[in-house]
């Protein structure tokens, strides 16, 4: 590429005007189910911003919601499963995932693909271990604790509940690049919440489960966590092409953790769209001025966009990055 290409985790979304606009009166889970809107929500940031990428729109329940778990999104809240998942018997309720539960997201790749010519669009899935804590907890939760007493107190049922889970992501993400998709981004948005012991124990192989189920398909595969510093090096590990950063570690720093052979993603403080533009540049201008050695860099914030930001904020950062890293 002629500069270092640049999308933004959630730049679909609650920031755009257009987008409250298509969504004015529609359920969050219901809109991901509508072909001809999530194919205008996911082309708004690109018209708009001229990222080099589009996300797919979607949530990381949509899945779970697919194979018959009653769980719904709740505007402020998030999602809240009615039934948690806690027994050995609650796992016959997790069944595989087939195309057909999700027809609809083939559908929309195929409108997304025909418009968006030869830019790419990133797929994306929740990673077993974030699936698996809404299931658990029941919903968002800041101290897990259902969950981790699950993986501490019976492991054989914690490491069977997450297996299940990542043939469901797995199989969401082949659908999804079967569809069209040009790379997929695994989300595991809550598993800084672990030691670098438990999670190598616990949740690796659950997510090495799912990259390795899309590595035959040859497109980028990019994980990604909150919180996550001292988990990179087993991210990397677990089998990704590209690491994603969030803004807590320098970029040349991350390089060092995940260690050679992969490209890093990030990871500009999203906070720092609410200051001065002149701010912005200056935190920008570190960001790329960190990843200036890597083996590759692809600029995205350091989580997703929040949802009060304004959005030229974004347009000028996009344009900024590109003409900075112009070559």
């Amino acid at each position: 590429m002629p500069h270092t290409p640049v999308w933004f985790m959630r730049q679909a979304g609650r920031s755009l005007p257009e987008y409250r606009k298509v969504r004015e009166g529609i359920p969050m889970l219901e809109s991901c189910t509508r072909p001809d809107l999530v194919a205008e929500i996911t082309l708004q940031p690109v018209r708009r911003h001229n990222v080099d990428a589009a996300i797919y729109y979607s949530d990381i329940v949509v899945p779970l919601k697919a194979i018959g778990i009653d769980l719904d999104i709740k505007p402020g809240i998030g999602p809240l499963v009615e039934r948690p998942i806690r027994t050995r018997a609650d796992l016959d309720r997790l069944r595989d995932l087939t195309p057909e539960d999700v027809s609809y997201v083939t559908e929309a790749i195929g409108l997304l693909t025909r418009e968006l010519g030869p830019t790419p669009l990133i797929g994306f899935a929740g990673a077993p271990f974030t699936l698996a804590s809404y299931l658990i907890e029941g919903g968002p939760s800041r101290t897990f604790e259902n969950a981790k007493a699950m993986m501490y107190g019976d492991p054989g049922l914690w490491a069977e509940l997450l297996d299940r889970l990542a043939g469901i992501t797995a199989a969401f993400l082949k659908v999804q690049i079967e569809a069209g998709a040009s790379a997929v981004q695994l989300f595991d948005s809550w598993v800084g919440a672990l030691a670098p012991a438990d999670y190598r124990r616990s949740v690796l192989p659950a997510s090495a489960k799912v990259l390795d189920a899309v590595a035959g398909y040859g497109v980028p595969r990019i994980h990604f966590g909150v919180g996550t510093g001292e988990l990179l090096h087993l991210m990397g590990e677990a089998g990704a092409d590209v690491v994603g950063v969030d803004w807590r570690v320098p970029l040349d720093e991350a390089a060092r953790r995940v260690g050679p052979g992969k490209a890093l993603q990030g990871n500009l403080d999203p906070t720092v769209l609410f200051a001065t533009p002149e701010a912005v540049e200056t935190k920008t201008r570190e960001v790329l001025d960190a990843a200036a050695a890597l083996e590759g860099h692809v600029f995205n914030l350091g989580h997703g966009v929040p949802p009060a930001t304004d959005p030229d904020a974004l347009t000028r950062l996009v344009e900024y990055v590109h003409t900075h890293t112009a070559r």
